[in-house]
């Protein structure tokens, strides 16, 4: 039963987004009363992020498998790698999934999916994964994945979860290529009488439509000017007023070298007073000794 609910499982996870619940049902339905219904309706439709790793790796098998095993080579070499080494190949390896995750995106755009720049991050994060974990790159190249992967290989990946069934782990996704699109049907063209007034009306309202965006433009511009000279002359008044704060700042700290030698001056003369008060009560003390003798 499982090698033929992985190439059932292989074919439905090859299939648009939208297509996948009621093609996933239609095979269940298929195979009511076997053992293959119940796993068959259980399989679960992948996100966004997940099904365009999946289009990419059938789309792009060798170029995955180029990355995996670039994966292992990087996770050889970096165990012996200075931290400056293992922070180039960290930037590399960044480089490689951003592109690779580019090209994913054009893709489902040939499939008229919008993938948003936070699946985009999903799918770049998937494919980081599968660089830096055996286990996730497994999942990966499976091409059933049904969540995207995020790991930084010092961590445990529930990988298992994020595939379609855990036989998918040791799978390869059977290769396709893009569907040719059907060739547009052939028109029998009619003349038309008025096509030139046609033709006349259709240009006139694109012209009038065209001045409409001009006048919506040129508002929007005067606006964004009106603003800049706003805020060009509060710069300016804001410039004023640091100048005058530079300028009293200069002033108070001539004031306070000022005031600092008149402080050590005044300290100096507080010492030499002390002194000379510190002599007297010497002598006082000494006068008044001598005199209590004699008393």
């Amino acid at each position: 039963m499982s090698d033929e609910l992985l190439e059932i499982a292989d074919a439905l996870y090859a299939l648009p987004l939208g297509d996948f619940t009621p093609a996933r049902d239609a095979r269940a339905k298929e195979h009511k009363g076997t053992d293959l219904a119940a796993p068959l309706k259980a399989l679960k439709k992948p996100s966004l992020a997940a099904w365009v790793v999946n289009l990419f790796v059938r789309r792009d098998p060798d170029q995955v498998e180029q990355v995996l095993a670039m994966g292992a080579a990087l996770r050889e070499a970096q165990a012996g790698m200075s931290g400056s080494e293992l922070r180039a190949l960290t930037k590399q390896r960044r480089q490689l999934t951003a592109a690779i995750t580019t090209q994913a995106r054009g893709l489902a755009r040939e499939e008229g999916v919008k993938v948003t720049e936070a699946v985009a991050d999903q799918v770049e994060a998937t494919l980081t994964a599968a660089m830096v974990s055996e286990r996730c790159g497994e999942a990966v190249r499976s091409g059933m994945l049904v969540a995207s992967l995020a790991t930084t290989g010092m961590d445990d990946v529930d990988v298992e979860s994020a595939v379609a069934v855990p036989a998918a782990l040791g799978f390869t996704a059977t290769p396709r290529e893009a569907e040719a699109a059907p060739a547009p049907p052939k028109l029998t063209v009619v003349p038309d009488p008025d096509k030139d007034e046609k033709a006349r009306a259709a240009a006139q309202d694109a012209l009038d439509q065209a001045e409409e965006q001009v006048e919506e433009a040129r508002g929007a511009h005067d606006e964004a000017a009106a603003e800049v000279e706003e805020l060009r002359s509060r710069q300016l008044q804001i410039e004023g007023e640091i100048d005058e704060l530079k300028r009293k700042i200069a002033a108070l700290e001539e004031t306070y070298d000022e005031v600092d030698d008149e402080l050590g001056d005044a300290e100096t003369v507080r010492d030499e007073a002390k002194e000379t008060l510190d002599e007297a009560v010497s002598e006082r003390d000494e006068a008044a000794a001598a005199l209590k003798r004699l008393s």
